[in-house]
C-alpha cells in the first residue's frame, strides 16, 4: 500500500486518551492529531521518537492530521489499525501470502452470525475462507506479539473462526507485523492469558495461525514474508492451510 500524498514528519510529545497524540512538527508548531490505535502501543509510543502524519482533506475534522507511524530504534512502526485490513487485503491479491494463492473473489467485512463480522472472506474454488486480521506493533527480544492490551472482542473473533471451521470451513487468523524487527510470533500470554489460551484452543479445532512482516517506510507499507507462529516459547504451530 502506497501512501497517495506525501507524509509530515515530525516528533512524538506524548500519546494520551487512547486516540489523541500530541507532536512538535518539524516546522516548529505543536499539534494534536489523531491517534487510530486502541490498544497500549507498547514499545512503539516513546516520547521523542520520529513520526509520520497524514492529513486529511476532510475540512469537518477536529484533527485533521492522523498519525500513520512512529520511528522506533532504526525501524518505523506502523500504528493505524485502520490501514492493516487494506494492506493484507493488497498482499493476498498481488499474491505475496504463500498460503493464499489463487483467490478468486475477497469480500471485505462480511457478517458471519448476528453479533459476528470478520475481515476478509476469500473463495476460492468451492471452498470459502475467513480470515481476521490482527495489527501487530509490539516486539521484545525478537518475538512480535498480540495483543498489547486485554481485548475481549479479539477472544470473540477467534470463537467465531472455530465455529465457521466446525461447519467445514477455513478460518484464519492473520497477524499483521508492521515492523520488521522480528523473527518469530507468539500470542501474549503475559498481557492477555485468555487470548493465549483461546489461540491455542482454536489451533487445536482446525484454526490456522498466520504471521507476515509488513515493511513500513514513509512512503508505504507492504507485506514482504512470513515469520514463524508459536503458541508457547518453543512449541511451533501448523500454520498453513
Amino acid at each position: 500500500m502506497e501512501f497517495k500524498t506525501a507524509l509530515q514528519s515530525g516528533t512524538l510529545i506524548k500519546r494520551y486518551k487512547r486516540f489523541l497524540a500530541d507532536i512538535t512538527t518539524d516546522e516548529g508548531n505543536d499539534i494534536t492529531v489523531h491517534c487510530p490505535n486502541s490498544g497500549s502501543m507498547r514499545g512503539c509510543s516513546t516520547p521523542g521518537s520520529k513520526v509520520m502524519l497524514s492529513t486529511s482533506p476532510n475540512p469537518k475534522r477536529k484533527y485533521p492530521q492522523t498519525l500513520e507511524m512512529i520511528r522506533e530504534g532504526d525501524i518505523w512502526v506502523g500504528i493505524n489499525t485502520m490501514l492493516t485490513n487494506k494492506i493484507v487485503a493488497e498482499a493476498i491479491l498481488e499474491g505475496r501470502i504463500e498460503e493464499l494463492q489463487g483467490i478468486d473473489t475477497l469480500t471485505p467485512e462480511v457478517t458471519t452470525s448476528k453479533s459476528s463480522r470478520l475481515d476478509l472472506l476469500l473463495e476460492r474454488g468451492g471452498e470459502k475462507i475467513y480470515v481476521e486480521i490482527k495489527n501487530c506493533s509490539l516486539v521484545e527480544d525478537g518475538w512480535a506479539m498480540f495483543p498489547d492490551a486485554v481485548t475481549t472482542r479479539g477472544t470473540k473473533h477467534l470463537h467465531e473462526l472455530a465455529r465457521l471451521v466446525e461447519e467445514g470451513h477455513q478460518g484464519i487468523i492473520f497477524f499483521c507485523i508492521q515492523r520488521m524487527d522480528a523473527n518469530r510470533f507468539r500470542p501474549a500470554a503475559h498481557i492477555d492469558p485468555l487470548y493465549a489460551e483461546t489461540l491455542a484452543e482454536v489451533c487445536k479445532k482446525g484454526v490456522q495461525m498466520l504471521a507476515y512482516q509488513a515493511e513500513v517506510r514513509p512512503e508505504s507499507i507492504i507485506v514482504q514474508k512470513s515469520i514463524p507462529c508459536f503458541l508457547e516459547n518453543t512449541i511451533e504451530t501448523g500454520t498453513k492451510p
